[in-house]
């Protein structure tokens, strides 16, 4: 017993408690806002106790804080060679969407077997998908671009798979993060743009070209004119944090959640600025950017390339999907559906962010000598 006590004092003396705080206070959050914006739906939708929604938020917080807590506690060697298996099982969980997958509005994105609740395969690799680039980046060979062909080799059935779901908005993300890791390894700046415009006109013709896509083409064309009807969603939502103005409707007051479906995940940003006003939603960014401040700060005072790598790549991920679903919720980006991370409600959603934050603060413990 002595030893598992002084297992965890260790733990709490060397874990960055900033970060950690940070961290717990924007997934309590998420859950304060699930309890004042989700009670009324679950009544009327649902027929039962109000609080619904509440509870399972309430399970998936215990669940994230024990995956982060686990993930901040391993040895960074045991981190790393973990994190290469369940990456290899997340990908094969996501070589099984196409089969077995759950279509939800068209997209087939999800698995729901007997013995496991629904989960999107996507959320899991994301976190498993950064360290193992990273690793890759990392390699020492004397062919100077290896690392890079093999990294790409990683990223294009990964990117294939999300196409098929469809899935532009994950494929969008995984790429940028992919990006990120690469522009910061040390890459040759030419060939740092001929793998983005690499990127961008697979994508792009994807979305022009291909019957399948024919949904990403109606959005971007709503989103460039707003007469055509079809923006329904973002209208709502942008309409949502208008009425509630720099202090808001009150607790309870708004409507965007019973008016746009999913919005307690895709439009959080807009339901809670109807009901808490512009002024919260601000307060919420600026932790994100005090988040990000301070954990770049502890990046520059690191040594080892793999732990940079990391940091740089979760941070990236973290940053690109908060201002890829804010840029969503004020129409200054075409609708993706993506989730806000600490935030948002969604099990899997909530769970590749205590992975992320986990690997977060234990890259970032105070090393022992």
């Amino acid at each position: 017993m002595n030893k598992y006590l002084d297992n965890f004092y260790d733990w709490w003396k060397n874990i960055d408690k900033f970060l950690l705080f940070i961290i717990l206070g924007l997934f309590f959050l998420g859950l304060f806002f699930s309890l004042v914006s989700t009670s009324l739906i679950a009544s009327d939708k649902l027929d039962t106790k109000s609080y619904y929604f509440f509870f399972k938020h309430s399970l998936y917080i215990s669940l994230a804080i024990a995956i982060l807590i686990i993930f901040s506690f391993l040895d960074q060697k045991i981190l790393t060679k973990l994190s290469l298996i369940l990456f290899l099982l997340a990908f094969l969980s996501l070589l099984l969407v196409p089969f077995f997958g759950t279509e939800v509005k068209g997209s087939k994105r999800w698995l729901d077997f007997i013995f496991l609740p629904r989960f999107q395969p996507i959320e899991i690799i994301k976190p498993f998908f950064i360290v193992t680039i990273s690793l890759m980046l990392t390699i020492q060979n004397k062919r100077l671009y290896f690392k890079y062909f093999l990294s790409t080799l990683l990223l294009l059935p990964i990117l294939l798979l999300l196409i098929y779901q469809p899935d532009i908005g994950q494929s969008l993300l995984i790429s940028m993060v992919w990006l990120s890791l690469i522009f910061v390894s040390g890459i040759n700046i030419f060939i740092f743009f001929l793998f983005f415009i690499f990127v961008g006109s697979i994508l792009g013709y994807l979305v022009i070209f291909v019957p399948k896509f024919e949904y990403i083409k109606i959005r971007l064309l709503a989103f460039l004119d707003s007469s055509s009807g079809n923006n329904y969603q973002a209208e709502k939502a942008s309409d949502a944090i208008i009425n509630g103005g720099f202090f808001g409707k009150g607790i309870g007051e708004g409507t965007l959640n019973s008016r746009v479906p999913e919005a307690h995940t895709d439009y959080i940003v807009s339901v809670v600025s109807e009901e808490f006003g512009a002024i919260v939603v601000i307060s919420i960014l600026f932790l994100y950017l005090i988040f990000s401040y301070k954990l770049i700060q502890k990046i520059k005072l690191l040594n080892e390339d793999l732990s940079k790598l990391v940091l740089v790549g979760s941070i990236s991920l973290i940053l690109l999907q908060t201002f890829i679903h804010v840029g969503v919720n004020i129409r200054i980006l075409p609708t993706t559906g993506m989730t806000l991370p600490f935030l948002s409600y969604g099990g899997s959603s909530i769970v590749s962010t205590a992975i992320v934050s986990g690997i977060i603060l234990n890259l970032t413990k105070r090393k022992i000598d």
